[in-house]
């Protein structure tokens, strides 16, 4: 089967969808489809180039705060684009943009079936500007969506059962099906030791976002009975960088916290042995499709304490009540952090359970399930 993937940055480092993409594209191959890409330039390196390259699009006055989040759009070009899509026999899209728009058309036109991923709210794009919590523009923009892209694709995989309800209440017509993107397994590197240690590694792993709020992970420091023995570890980079340096000086100038958070991006590998390293994972993001940096994490036997709202779905993945916090409430997330701290042996015992609960996200098992979501669009 012929299957085109359609993304405005494929090759992007550091961004979730981007490497999401990549390694579906790469477990669809291994399983004996072939795959091209419609994409932007390769920014990282002069090889490997998408099979159909656009042009890259600057956006007016936010094309900075685009590449701040680690991405770049790309512009339509409907040669390309329709040389393209007379090639597959399946077009998937990626994204819910002007690229996508365009290549549903001319599927349309031309009788190609397209299939989709729905990777991010509304809501992902307009925190950024602090546009977050305006209902009516985020519930229009995904009627937009819905209207221009998503209601094109027969079939539509939604990574998480929190995002087919929430498109089942907005009525989308595509076929819904909750297919986890997934991880590659990967054994766990944790190396267990009874021996208490002088301080705790609390980590949380994402970009640095608004959306991600990390300052509420910073916030809980101030009720932990233990903040003085915790070493913060934010790993990522984003549009709030600069200022969560700031708060995370301020905070251990003021004496709330004794050990300077640490503030690093790193590459796959390196977050494998970060988490292996780590007392606890806190994931704070008010807005989250799925969390595929929790799952990697969680292989490693870290014990998670994740943010549970009406838009994320990464509290999906704790097995305890004990790992989850009402979003935003900085008391409830200290309140966790102090139980599992000061129980070492529920946590290490916590942390083996978590690591095995991911065997039921192997990518494997997605690709799968996705190969037959294409078969059934074609018909």
């Amino acid at each position: 089967m012929k299957i085109l993937f359609v993304v405005n940055n494929y090759y992007a480092p550091g961004n979730g969808l981007s490497a999401s993409a990549r390694r579906t594209v790469e477990g669809l191959r291994e399983a004996g489809q072939e795959v091209r890409i419609l994409s932007g330039r390769n920014h990282a390196a002069a090889t490997p180039q998408p099979d159909y390259l656009l042009p890259d699009y600057h956006i007016p006055i936010f094309d900075k705060l685009v590449r701040s989040h680690g991405y770049k759009f790309a512009k339509r070009d409907k040669e390309t684009i329709r040389e393209a899509v007379q090639w597959a026999d399946v077009v998937h899209l990626e994204e819910p943009f002007a690229i996508q728009w365009e290549t549903a058309r001319i599927a349309g036109r031309l009788g190609v079936p397209c299939t989709g991923t729905y990777h991010l709210h509304p809501e992902n794009l307009f925190c950024s500007i602090h546009f977050g919590g305006l209902k009516l523009l985020n519930n229009t923009t995904l009627r937009l969506w819905r209207h221009f892209v998503f209601n094109h694709c027969s079939h539509l995989q939604c990574p998480t059962e929190n995002v087919r309800n929430r498109l089942s209440r907005f009525h989308f017509r595509s076929n819904l099906h909750v297919i986890p993107n997934g991880i590659r397994l990967e054994p766990s590197i944790r190396q267990e030791t009874d021996t208490e240690p002088s301080s705790f590694l609390v980590t949380c792993i994402g970009r640095i976002a608004v959306e991600k709020d990390p300052y509420t992970l910073l916030e809980a420091m101030r009720y932990s009975r233990h903040a003085d023995r915790i070493q913060l570890y934010f790993a990522g980079r984003g549009p709030e960088l600069e200022k969560l340096q700031r708060r995370c000086q301020a905070f251990f100038e003021k004496g709330i916290v004794r050990h300077m958070p640490v503030i690093q991006f790193h590459n796959r590998d390196e977050l494998r042995q970060l988490a292996a390293r780590a007392d606890l994972l806190v994931h704070c993001a008010k807005v989250e499709v799925e969390g595929l940096s929790v799952q990697e994490a969680l292989q490693q036997g870290v014990v998670p304490v994740i943010a549970e709202g009406p838009l994320t779905a990464t509290s999906q993945f704790a097995l305890y009540d004990r790992s989850v916090f009402p979003v935003r409430n900085a008391r409830a997330l200290a309140r966790q952090i102090d139980y599992w701290l000061e129980h070492p042996q529920e946590r290490r015992a916590a942390g083996k359970e978590y690591a095995r609960s991911m065997q039921e996200y192997d990518i494997r098992r997605s690709i799968e399930a996705l190969i037959r979501m294409f078969e059934a669009a074609r018909g």
